[in-house]
């Protein structure tokens, strides 16, 4: 690394909280360098109320992007310039491109998200799929996955004072796909949540729960839910194997952890920032295997 750092180095980095544990420092270093791209990818521990002081600081440095992981996505999306159609449909961001000061947000996390599904042999079309979760990797994923033709979509989420987004959400995607069927419930019902993961496809975790320093902890509290032939994601990617897909598994389920759509999703923002495509045999090789 220090060998390529020059006074002509740009710089990218992810902001959010926490991220010790990030994977995308490597990745995209790796990239960089394979690449022979004059870049370096840092990670900066940032909380919600210091987004607006962190994208300051990222036109002032002159950075040429940034990812962005929880919390910060939505509050990210506030201080765009420019949003893209997706990020403006979610009002999130996980991706921020820097042109000579105009900061364009996109999100990429449903995409991610549906290449991961892919990689395994799973296709989204037609299916059901039920999601934990309504931050921006949860919406992301319901939009994306509405957009590629999934027939049917649940969605859990905490009954906040942010649960009448989660609505509105719903709406907005029954009207830019006609005819699918969304319905939004309280994630505290858990012979709901049981009810609709057992008529699913695809199970999906897109909240935190799982992540360290929650490993121990599950979104799916009724193992009944479970079953052979039910495909289980799980966004969260460290630890690798939650504790939702362990026990999914014991319950012949099949499981996709979160390092490929993690993967995925810094494929497409790796293209927004550079032109480039990420070397993904390689990054998947050393990285995801």
């Amino acid at each position: 690394m220090e060998k390529r750092i020059s006074g002509h180095t740009g710089l990218l980095a992810l902001i959010g909280s926490p991220v010790g544990h990030s994977g995308s420092p490597a990745m995209y270093n790796y990239s960089f360098e394979k690449l022979g791209l004059d870049y370096a990818y840092v990670a900066f521990d940032i909380k919600e109320n210091e987004v607006a002081d962190a994208l300051s600081s990222m036109k002032l440095f002159k950075m040429r992007g940034m990812n962005v992981t929880m919390p910060c996505k939505t509050e990210a999306a506030k201080h765009m310039d420019e949003l893209s159609p997706a990020a403006r449909i979610i009002g999130a961001v996980n991706t921020i491109v820097n042109d000579d000061g105009k900061l364009t947000g996109y999100i990429t996390d449903g995409e991610g998200f549906v290449n991961n599904l892919k990689d395994h042999g799973i296709d989204i079309k037609g299916k059901k799929i039920t999601v934990a979760g309504g931050g921006g990797a949860a919406t992301a994923i319901q939009v994306q996955c509405a957009l590629d033709g999934a027939r049917e979509i649940t969605i859990f989420n905490i009954k906040d004072k942010f649960f009448e987004r989660t609505l509105e959400t719903a709406e907005k995607i029954k009207k830019e796909v006609p005819g699918i069927v969304v319905n939004v419930y309280d994630i505290a019902d858990v012979a709901k949540m049981t009810e609709e993961i057992k008529s699913s496809d695809i199970f999906a975790n897109a909240t935190i729960v799982g992540m360290k320093p929650m490993e121990n902890e599950s979104v799916v509290k009724d193992l009944t839910a479970f079953r052979p032939g039910l495909v289980v994601a799980d966004a969260v990617y460290n630890p690798e194997e939650t504790r939702l897909l362990r026990e999914a598994k014991e319950a012949g389920c099949t499981c996709i952890g979160g390092k490929g759509m993690l993967l995925w999703q810094g494929v497409a923002a790796f293209k927004l920032y550079t032109g480039c495509d990420m070397p993904v045999k390689e990054v998947k090789e050393l990285y995801f295997s």
